[in-house]
């Protein structure tokens, strides 16, 4: 019921379209990376998924994340807007489920770009290096283990979103975070268990017990912003 809701309510805002605009662009960058730059992608040796992802996830990741960002300003400023919020606490509706509501359309948002980028991805490997069908498999398993630790990512986003009234509060902090998480270095496992540095991890290339570390802290982190989000709701309520 709370999803439904929450679908109703983004009909008339720029949330899907955002997110649609988003996976596009970024299923775009491999297609003109390579147009512009494939002769030196294709004489270079090892998997042509791998070859795509280190050149091109980067700044894929970066577009990603700036959509979740977006989008959870979008999502939760039409909530405070006309204190729609105060209103909300005289149903009986509570907020806890409101906030995995509209994690949950995020989250599906997420998985649609996602498949747009995995079409870009696919479409690059067919054309330019012919390998059609035969990396489809790694193309899937790359894009579900992306969607895994974007999670971690997605709830942090709408966790700031709900805790500031201000959309231009949430934007600021969440973009200050993605500026810190692209400084950190990649090769460190523990500093890139930062949520908002996880999306930038790629699977093709990566070590078993690493990508089965990743996906482990994503389901912990997961679960702690959710808890936190609960407590938040209750100390908010004690001083309203």
């Amino acid at each position: 019921m709370g999803f439904i809701i929450e679908c109703k309510k983004v009909k008339r805002t720029g949330f899907i379209p955002a997110f649609i605009c988003a996976g596009i662009f970024s299923a775009a960058i491999p297609v003109i990376n390579m147009a512009v730059r494939h002769k030196i992608y294709t004489s270079s040796a090892g998997s042509p998924v791998n070859i795509l992802f280190n050149a091109n996830w980067q700044v894929m990741a970066m577009l990603n994340m700036l959509a979740v960002v977006i989008c959870a300003c979008i999502i939760y400023n039409s909530e405070y807007a006309g204190n729609a919020m105060q209103k909300m606490h005289l149903l009986p509706v509570h907020e806890g489920y409101m906030f995995l509501g509209k994690f949950v359309l995020m989250f599906l948002m997420c998985i649609a770009i996602l498949a747009i980028e995995s079409a870009g991805i696919m479409f690059c490997t067919d054309y330019w290096f012919g390998s059609g069908s035969q990396v489809l498999y790694l193309v899937l398993k790359s894009f579900a283990y992306e969607m895994v630790i974007m999670v971690p990512a997605a709830l942090s986003a709408l966790f700031i979103a709900s805790a500031f009234k201000n959309m231009w509060i949430t934007l600021g902090v969440c973009v200050v975070c993605i500026f810190m998480a692209t400084m950190l270095p990649m090769d460190n496992f523990i500093l890139s268990l930062f949520p908002f540095a996880m999306p930038f991890q790629v699977f093709a290339g990566t070590a078993e017990k690493t990508i089965q570390g990743f996906i482990a802290a994503s389901f912990i982190e997961s679960i702690i912003i959710i808890i936190a989000e609960f407590l938040l709701i209750k100390i908010r309520r004690l001083f309203e």
